[in-house]
């Protein structure tokens, strides 16, 4: 009788069929999860290298761009500063991180940061595990988490800047060496801030979430926190560049309403309390949403991804539920799939490209508009993939998940190098990349102190001294150039917010896992 490694032929039928059974478990396995750290998540599949190694790249510049006193300094370039930030108010606001290549902390932007930084753990806390990253994205979120705690002292106030943008900007030095006054900004009953007090509950809400399973009593201050900014930002309406019209030249938020459905949405998943859920689907969402009107995804305009959020719900939400049978949830999901046919390059209603492939809306930082959709559509093709509902119709055209996460991987590769200047715009990856980023730290010798007048070291044509590890930069013009010059902020800049956008992004595409039909 014929032998098959030792054994009959009835014998190789059976482990031909114990195989197969195992290729089955092993194609399911993207639906079990595991727990890491006190956390579930998905277990994750294999990470694909170039994303996993990108994504330890990308996670770095959260180190370069850390104020107060460092713990386990790993950039060597890098030191303490802005040790007494806070002091005036007798509250310590060391912490935190420098928006941008200057050295203020600005709260609107710093609060998406942590927001977009929660949901990529969230979600993709798996795959930034097996990737072993979630240490690293973990030590950034709690480093801003410390801050915005800090920040809001009482109900009605919470302190939203530090320092004056003025006169940081006319200074080019290092940020351990800066010696100029760090006013304070608040928002109280009497100065209104919505728009910022509602993201910072967004932030708190989420990351409530990341902390819930690893350090409960950390989670539920902040969850605590995110309650009563949010009662504030509610009850007191306005606009914080309404009330201080001078910051209108550094982030102009166009409104606030789209702030206060998206922290409402975040407090949803955070506590299960439905009144959140019926503030942002009921008459607020009406009014504010702007539902049917697919827009982009941006620290100014949270629309777009309060639908994805929301759509969430209503792809795991089960048949016959209350939630299921929700209106207004279906409006967000409904909007939610024209935001994705518009990414969709084969789509009727699909937006500009450049000829090199990238979704291009802005000249200014033309890479946060591509990186935060693809972001959407990454874990968007994974609701649809783990949720079984995986068409997506674009003006009678059929679309698959397959079609989102094909897109997803498209402005990553782009980012990463594969555009027409065969440049990656995340600084220490790969082997070209821009060397003169507008950025003070890294442009500056570590052993030099200019006092504030440190011009040279902006001007100067040589590349950087320091490689500012993980910086995505602005990114290029709408013909797909670049001009790697110090002083071309809008394409040379590194923003933080923008590596909470890009380390979703990589998250997302690390590995083959699908997320958790359930974020708590």
């Amino acid at each position: 009788m014929a032998r098959c490694c030792g054994c009959s032929v009835r014998c190789c039928c059976w482990l031909l069929l114990l195989t197969l059974v195992a290729l089955a478990v092993t194609a399911t396995v993207v639906f079990i999860r595991y727990r890491n750290g006190g956390q579930v998540f998905p277990l994750p599949g294999v990470p694909d290298p170039k994303y996993a190694e990108a994504l330890a790249v990308a996670l770095q510049f959260f180190q370069v761009q850390k104020s107060g006193k460092l713990v386990n300094n790993e950039i060597p370039w890098r030191g303490d500063s802005a040790l007494d930030d806070g002091k005036e108010a007798k509250l310590d606001l060391s912490k935190g991180m420098y928006d941008a290549g200057d050295h203020m902390k600005f709260g609107f932007t710093l609060a998406f940061t942590g927001t977009m930084l929660s949901w990529s753990v969230l979600e993709y806390g798996g795959a930034m595990g097996a990737a072993k990253q979630r240490d690293a994205a973990m030590d950034a979120l709690g480093w801003m988490m410390d801050f915005l705690i800090n920040a809001h002292p009482s109900d009605d106030v919470l302190y939203i800047q530090v320092g004056d943008p003025k006169a940081d900007h006319k200074c080019w030095e290092r940020p351990e060496t800066m010696s100029e006054k760090r006013p304070l900004t608040k928002i109280t009953t009497k100065a209104p801030g919505s728009d910022v007090a509602a993201e910072t509950a967004a932030a708190m809400a989420a990351a409530s979430l990341v902390y819930k399973h690893i350090n409960g009593t950390y989670s539920s201050s902040l969850l605590d926190h995110a309650e009563r900014l949010f009662a504030f930002a509610d009850k007191h309406r306005g606009s914080y560049t309404r009330t201080f019209p001078e910051l209108s030249a550094y982030y102009n938020s166009t409104t606030y309403q789209d702030e206060l459905l998206w922290a409402a949405s975040w407090l949803y998943h955070a506590t299960g309390n439905r009144s959140y859920l019926s503030y942002a689907t009921g008459k607020n969402g009406k009014e504010y949403g702007d539902l049917g009107n697919p827009r982009y995804f941006s620290w100014d305009d949270k629309r777009a991804g309060t639908e994805v959020l929301l759509s969430r719900v209503s792809f795991f939400a089960s048949d016959g539920s209350d939630v299921a049978q929700d209106e207004g949830l279906g409006s967000y999901k409904d909007t939610a799939d024209a935001v994705m046919c518009i990414l969709l390059p084969e789509s009727d209603t699909a937006a500009f490209r450049t000829e090199g492939g990238l979704l291009y809306v802005a000249e200014w930082n033309s890479l946060q508009h591509p990186v935060a959709s693809a972001f959407l559509a990454a874990v968007y093709s994974d609701y649809m993939s783990a949720s079984g509902k995986t068409e997506l119709t674009c003006s009678g055209k059929s679309f698959r998940a397959a079609d989102l996460r094909k897109f997803a991987k498209s402005q990553a590769d782009y980012v990463l190098g594969d555009n027409p200047m065969k440049l990656s715009y995340l600084v220490g990856y790969g082997d070209s990349y821009p060397q003169r980023v507008h950025h003070r730290g890294a442009s500056i010798p570590a052993d030099v102190d200019t006092g504030c007048n440190g011009q040279e070291w902006l001007k100067t044509p040589k590349p950087n001294p320091n490689v500012a590890t993980g910086a995505l930069v602005g990114g290029p013009f709408k013909n797909d150039s670049f001009i790697d010059d110090r002083e071309n902020v809008r394409q040379n800049e590194a923003t933080t917010y923008n590596s909470a956008l890009i380390v979703g992004l990589l998250s997302g595409l690390a590995s083959t896992s699908s997320v958790a039909q359930s974020l708590s």
